[in-house]
């Protein structure tokens, strides 16, 4: 792998962002994985950063996930030590083609990206499956990026890997996606110049079928890279949640390629340790980022120690199979004396901007939300959604954020102001069943309810169970995320006393993505809000929930 050297401005910018780091994690932090000892424990991001890609520039690593239909998307995270990450901001503020995006398209938008330096810039490659694969640039990683621009069109091109090679010419790798491409397991070569701007070739070249390779399926996700006298492929296979990491290498780019198993599940929890990114460290050690999907807490983010046999990877520790790793669940950090870090999680809404935590559903619009309209709360104005009398996900203007561990506590004051029969507005654990409690507007009175929305299935039917007939406008809400995904809501009249509003309810994937907690505020029209004084999100502490 090859590092190029920091330009002037690029070595300032990054000087600029270690000045500006982010505070570090409170104490109830939901998930913090460095252990303290000089160790770190996995995953590094119990967060759904699906199909992570990392570089590094300097003594800075970098990376980037998948963001589906969630904006702004493609979140951009730094790094000293590739165990503590910082989410610095999004690299993509909205969706193309914006119209397509104005309302939710669960699953869809941005796929597994590519991120990489070259001549002093980096480059975001993401795709699309049901437009092409797009590219990004920027000078420096905290932005801005330049708008997306279409490089190649056509329905179902995923995974996106590009190459420079060594004689000047340009490459992009990517694997197809099967419900729009009508076929899959098979990466496709193509020319690209060198700007990244435009392809040179209409067809492009299959250089790896996983058809030829004796129980290969499902090859996808590759990212391509040169070493040691060989091109490596690194795919995964078999699946996300059962499959395994694959490398491909040969001494040609269009191969043919050799395969070898240098990952998979062996004796360890950490089920089909999927596709991700090589990193090399400052002192010559290599690293290997990737997820592992954990179902309705999403494609959380690990890292493995990466060694060389034979020219060979294994990553891993080395597992019962010769020449296989399996995942590590605690190990020696890549760099030590880092300081702690953690995305964020609460938000007290001062600020002049939401929290870099916050995604909606699609593109945003302005008029959604005000952070001035009373100084220190959020106020969500009330969205007229068609269907807002039995599904919430028919809204785009629902503000979340990823589940940051496998338990948290999220408690948040909620006033329900100007309503109208048909408003509802609250606490949203938010997948394709989901779970809310707040505020129903019926016949000039508030009901306090608690609203599940199954079966699980792409369109789910909600039913309600009023807690508090003639309730008050202003009320405390939590969710308890338990172990194992079941959530527990409560309430608070006086924000002291706490009572329950249901049992435990299980907690499903939303599509592609983990579950999502946040708010919302819709009704059969606008002219209501829903002011937020705080939404605290942390560790429970000991005990059940």
């Amino acid at each position: 792998m090859k590092h190029l050297p920091l330009t002037a401005a690029l070595a300032a910018a990054l000087l600029c962002h270690a000045a500006q780091a982010q505070s570090p994690p409170p104490a109830n932090a939901p998930w913090i994985a460095d252990l303290g000892d000089g160790r770190y424990r996995n995953p590094v991001l119990h967060a759904d950063y699906a199909d992570p890609d990392a570089i590094r520039v300097g003594d800075r690593f970098y990376m980037t996930s998948s963001s589906f239909s969630n904006t702004p998307g493609l979140p951009l995270l730094e790094s000293q030590d590739l165990v503590n990450w910082t989410l610095v901001g999004h690299a993509l503020p909205a969706l193309t083609p914006a119209a397509t995006f104005a309302k939710p398209q669960y699953g869809k938008g941005v796929w597994a990206p590519a991120l990489r330096h070259h001549n002093g810039r980096f480059y975001i490659f993401y795709p699309d499956p049901d437009f092409g694969i797009y590219v990004i640039e920027a000078e420096n990683f905290r932005g801005p990026w330049s708008a997306p621009r279409l490089l190649l069109a056509g329905r179902g091109l995923i995974d996106p890997a590009p190459l420079w090679d060594d004689d000047g010419q340009a490459y992009l790798l990517h694997a197809w996606a099967f419900s729009r491409a009508g076929k899959n397991n098979v990466v496709t070569l193509r020319r690209m110049d060198a700007g990244a701007t435009k392809m040179l070739d209409d067809k492009g070249r299959d250089i790896i079928n996983g058809a030829d390779y004796p129980g290969y399926h499902t090859v996808e996700g590759p990212k391509i890279y040169k070493a040691n006298g060989y091109y490596y492929v690194f795919a995964p296979a078999g699946g996300v949640e059962q499959g395994w990491q694959a490398v491909f290498r040969s001494r040609s780019l269009t191969g043919p390629y050799e395969v070898r198993n240098v990952m998979d599940q062996g004796d360890t929890p950490v089920n089909g340790p999927h596709q991700g990114a090589w990193v090399d460290a400052p002192d010559g050690g290599n690293w290997f980022l990737h997820f592992q999907d954990k179902g309705a807490y999403g494609r959380v983010t690990h890292l493995q120690p990466m060694q060389w046999k034979d020219g060979w990877p294994l990553i891993g520790q080395p597992g019962r199979k010769p020449g296989t790793g399996e995942p590590v669940i605690t190990h020696a950090k890549p760099v030590q004396g880092k300081p702690l870090a953690a995305p964020p999680t609460s938000d007290d809404f001062s600020a002049p901007q939401l929290g870099l935590q916050w995604q909606w559903g699609a593109n945003a619009r302005p008029e959604w939300y005000s952070l001035s309209a009373r100084p220190g709360t959020l106020r969500l104005y009330t969205q007229a959604v068609e269907d807002a009398d039995d599904y919430v996900r028919a809204s785009p203007a629902i503000l979340t954020q990823k589940a940051p561990a496998s338990r948290f506590l999220v408690t948040t004051r909620v006033k329900l102001e100007q309503a109208r029969d048909g408003d509802r507005a609250g606490l949203i654990v938010n997948g394709m069943q989901y779970a809310w409690l707040g505020l129903r507007r019926k016949d000039k009175l508030n009901e306090l309810v608690m609203t599940v929305c199954g079966p699980f299935g792409p369109r789910c039917k909600e039913q309600s169970t009023v807690v508090l007939a003639d309730a008050p406008a202003e009320l405390t809400l939590r969710a308890h995320m338990n172990e194992g995904a079941f959530v527990n809501f409560s309430y608070s009249v006086d924000g002291l006393t706490f009572k329950p509003a249901s049992g435990p309810f299980p907690v499903t994937r939303g599509t592609w993505v983990g579950a999502q907690v946040g708010l919302f505020s819709i009704g059969k029209q606008a002219g209501s809000w829903l002011d937020v004084e705080h939404f605290d999100l942390g560790a429970p502490g000991a005990g059940p929930y």
